[in-house]
């Protein structure tokens, strides 16, 4: 069985540790048992290079279950002992894995190098292809140049993409990961950071055979080379959009490879009535949204969707649990949240997520010691039974018109921080606050 999996990103995050198990072991049955390799090309113009092909390594070791080998390929004017073992590496390869950093970057790196004819061999041996993030733009006919546009401000073009999808199934498309991003937050970043406007802008350069298939964060599009069909895997959405007009695919949907092109194509199966089983039509501007199809686990809780969203849930719990004086639920938010940081740290998205949950930690580590001071338990039940001794002996005191004693026992009291009340009924007390 050979597969193409594009992920539209956190292709090293806990919520794709399930597709790529899933994944890894369809790839194992099918081709020969060769080594996991990852392509560490993307990065490799980064300064901590090194330290992301560690964090992948440990994902996929100890998240996964499958250690990983790395084929270095960080320049194409590598020396040539080094291009070749990382080419030897490839063709014994059962799974190939390439994820973030820069589209643009790894053109430069492979185009005109044996990598792409590398690449291909490996899902020509019934293997698997995994493309993430930055690798996954460069799958399509053309290429978003992410870096250049939305770090550097150039204009909006596209760059001459790889084309590994049409070689591998025949269907001509731009792959536009990250297709749901709102991390922009006041600002659009949808569409691997372009916004609306700039994708509207390079629509109209593509041609018309061209449409662009968008997977949102955390979602896979896993094709199946062999049966020629693609499956929706993850959290959210694939979406195919031809100059404004969209249709998106949910987790489980399944398409064959010919209607997928013919809706990319905008054929007659892509217009309104004759789409597949599954597709649901799409506003051409859509606001940008909460993440769909909130996963959950073997228990039936929602897994978070980013490190933000885990930080988020342990402190939503831990104020629960601390408004209701709720040790143990303080200490297992804290120590939750302490987990999704751990689990979180091979995600080689480059955020300041870790920084923020990491203070969130220690805000929350704070909180707990105040109530340390205080006390979590009513001091209402500690003090009562002392309280309700002094009232009878000050209430037999005042029967025996002892008014002394009584009103000892009460000016004590109230130094203490308790106030008596005389009532018909008896006499009653509570605490005065503080």
């Amino acid at each position: 069985m050979s597969l193409l999996v594009v992920m539209g990103s956190g292709e090293t995050a806990p919520t794709m540790v399930k597709v790529h198990r899933e994944v890894i072991a369809q790839s194992a049955a099918s081709a020969g048992g060769g080594p996991a390799v990852m392509l560490d090309t993307p990065f490799g113009f980064q300064m901590n290079a090194d330290d992301l092909v560690a964090r992948t390594q440990a994902y996929f070791a100890d998240s996964v279950g499958t250690p990983v080998e790395v084929a270095r390929w960080r320049r194409s004017d590598q020396p040539t002992v080094d291009a070749e073992r990382a080419l030897t590496l490839l063709h014994r390869a059962s799974w190939a894995f390439a994820g973030p950093g820069s589209p643009t970057y790894t053109l430069r790196q492979w185009v005109g190098t044996p990598v792409p004819e590398a690449l291909l061999d490996v899902a020509a041996r019934g293997g698997t292809l995994v493309f993430g993030s930055a690798a996954a733009c460069t799958l399509g006919t053309h290429t978003i140049p992410v870096y250049e546009i939305y770090k550097v401000g150039e204009e909006p073009r596209w760059a001459q993409g790889l084309d590994l999808m049409g070689r591998l199934t025949g269907i001509e498309c731009v792959v536009v990961p990250h297709y749901d991003n709102a991390e922009g937050g006041g600002h659009d970043t949808r569409f691997c950071y372009l916004g609306e406007q700039r994708l509207v802008a390079l629509e109209a350069d593509l041609p018309d055979a061209v449409g662009v298939l968008g997977v949102d964060e955390h979602t896979a599009l896993v094709v199946d080379l062999d049966a020629r069909t693609a499956r929706v895997a993850g959290n959210g959405l694939v979406t195919v959009r031809r100059r404004g007009s969209s249709r998106t695919f949910p987790a489980g949907t399944v398409l064959t490879l010919d209607e997928l092109g013919a809706l990319l194509r905008g054929d007659v199966v892509g217009a309104p009535g004759g789409a597949p089983e599954g597709a649901q039509e799409a506003d051409a501007a859509p606001a940008a949204a909460e993440p769909a199809g909130a996963v959950t686990d073997s228990g039936g809780e929602a897994v978070a969707t980013s490190l933000a969203d885990a930080t988020g849930r342990a402190r939503a719990r831990f104020d629960v649990a601390l408004a209701a004086a709720d040790v143990d639920g303080c200490v297992t938010a804290i120590l939750d949240l302490e987990s999704a940081i751990v689990a979180w740290s091979t995600d080689t998205l480059q955020s300041d997520q870790a920084d923020s949950a990491r203070r969130t930690l220690r805000a929350l580590v704070v909180r707990l010691g105040e109530l340390a001071h205080v006390g979590a338990r009513d001091p209402r039940t500690v003090v009562a039974p002392f309280v309700e001794l002094l009232l009878e002996v000050r209430g037999r005191a005042r029967a025996a018109k002892d008014f002394g004693t009584s009103d000892l026992v009460r000016d004590r009291l109230t130094a203490a921080g308790v106030e008596v009340r005389d009532t018909p009924d008896g006499a009653t007390w509570h605490l005065q606050e503080g």
